[in-house]
């Protein structure tokens, strides 16, 4: 086993854990990078997205070699009910720039990619590797990791925890508490394989185009969740995501609700004679700025998905994934640049810096939005898209009845459904929520 002490120990080869390791490497700094998974990416099969501003400002020539999908020019957004959706649609040939602005990604590919630039940097990787628990010193500062690996333990300067949503690391260690099934979801995802040539079709694109639909509605059986609909070169990433609280009160099967969206009218021939080479299920943290814990302190740091930093409302996680392990590693350079011990006092600069940064202020502009959706699964998943649909069908629909009648129609649904006092709660709720 590795016996050197190193200027800093990532644990963790995701997004935010390839970003940290990268940065401090990239500054000189002697970086142990730790996965449990054979290489990094090989427990993630998820396709994503990527935004390419923040991978920019780690690495500026990444579109040089980084295994991209499609960059995207067209985003749907779809309410659904259970036969139709009602949705609106931004398309725009600006997005076929020079330096495109979105991409989706195989993950697995990706960070597979990524990791080689991360030993490109100078970094030290090493996979199949589990760390079991933290080091600490007489002073209880966190000063290395143990593994499950035999040699003993291996020490740094600092720890950066990058494990993940359900890493078990840091709350053994008692530096943050377990997520709450309510501040977690499940998503559910299959990949199905079609010829590139059929998905441009399907979806009007050009070569290296690419598309993405977000839908919410009754697909998600009542429960607060988004479905999604990413296409690659080959292939397209279906799956939903409800909360771990919605599925253990519901007591419904993923699959079940995966189903559901794979077999909707507006889904379905969109897959049509597809492959099914993937299914995976992954937890994305959902809590937002409430649900952050801390993010450092003597000797350690935590970052990404570990630190609850997902922007439920844009459907934002990779950018601040990246941008949070980059922003990390800046604090700690700075630190070290200045000959200063890693302790909790020091290590505070990392979250100054990611208080000035768009991460906290877009979590914070949305702390309480996630409570509101929870509460009211039922009326923004069901009985608002169902009321949606009801309004949309009467309007396109022309069958001799006179429009004034048909307005007083949708108008007396949403108060029957609702009332009126109902409305104008959901409404304020919803406005301050936003705001």
């Amino acid at each position: 086993m590795i016996k050197e002490k190193f200027d800093a120990i990532v644990v963790g080869a995701g997004m935010s854990g390839n970003a940290a390791a990268y940065t401090m490497a990239s500054h000189g700094l002697n970086v142990l990078q730790l996965e449990r998974g054979e290489y990094p990416g090989s427990k993630n099969v998820q396709g994503a997205i990527m935004y390419a501003n923040m991978l920019e400002e780690i690495i500026p020539d990444f579109r040089d070699d980084a295994p991209l999908e499609r960059h995207l020019v067209e985003q749907r957004l779809w309410v659904m009910d259970d036969t139709s959706h009602t949705g609106i649609h931004y398309r725009s040939d600006d997005f076929n720039e020079a330096k495109p602005n979105r991409y989706t990604i195989i993950r697995a590919q990706f960070d597979k990619w990524f990791s080689r630039k991360v030993r490109e940097a100078g970094a030290t990787v090493l996979c199949e590797t589990t760390v079991t628990e933290l080091v600490r010193d007489a002073k209880d500062k966190v000063v290395g990791v143990r593994t499950d690996r035999t040699g003993g333990e291996i020490f740094a300067d600092v720890v950066v925890l990058a494990e993940g949503v359900c890493g078990l690391l840091g709350t053994r260690a008692g530096l943050r508490e377990m997520p709450r099934p309510k501040s977690v979801a499940l998503a559910v995802k299959e990949m199905h394989f079609l010829p590139e040539e059929v998905i441009e079709q399907r979806f009007g694109l050009k070569a290296g185009e690419g598309c993405v639909i977000e839908a919410v509605g009754t697909i998600s059986r009542s429960m607060a969740g988004l479905g999604f609909l990413y296409t690659n070169k080959e292939s397209i990433s279906l799956g939903i995501g409800c909360l771990v609280s919605d599925f253990a009160a519901s007591m419904e099967s993923p699959y079940v609700v995966l189903d559901t969206l794979k077999n909707h009218p507006s889904i379905r021939p969109l897959i049509a004679g597809s492959e099914v080479k993937e299914y995976a299920a992954h937890l994305i943290p959902e809590g937002g700025y409430k649900a952050i814990p801390q993010l450092f302190g003597d000797g350690w740091v935590v970052v990404g998905d570990a630190a609850q930093l997902n922007n439920a409302v844009h459907r934002e996680g990779s950018n601040l994934a990246m941008t949070s392990g980059r922003i990390a590693a800046e604090a700690i350079v700075q630190v070290k640049s200045r000959k200063r011990p890693m302790t909790k006092q020091n290590l505070a600069l990392y979250k100054t810096m990611l208080n000035k940064s768009f991460v906290i202020k877009d979590l914070k502009k949305y702390k309480d939005m996630p409570d509101l959706l929870h509460t009211n699964s039922r009326n923004f998943f069901t009985t608002y898209p169902q009321l949606m649909s009801q309004a949309a069908q009467n309007f396109m629909r022309v069958d001799g009845t006179p429009k004034l009648d048909k307005e007083k129609a949708t108008a007396a649904a949403f108060i029957k459904a609702r009332s009126r006092w109902g409305l104008l709660s959901d409404m304020v709720r919803l406005t301050f929520a936003w705001r």
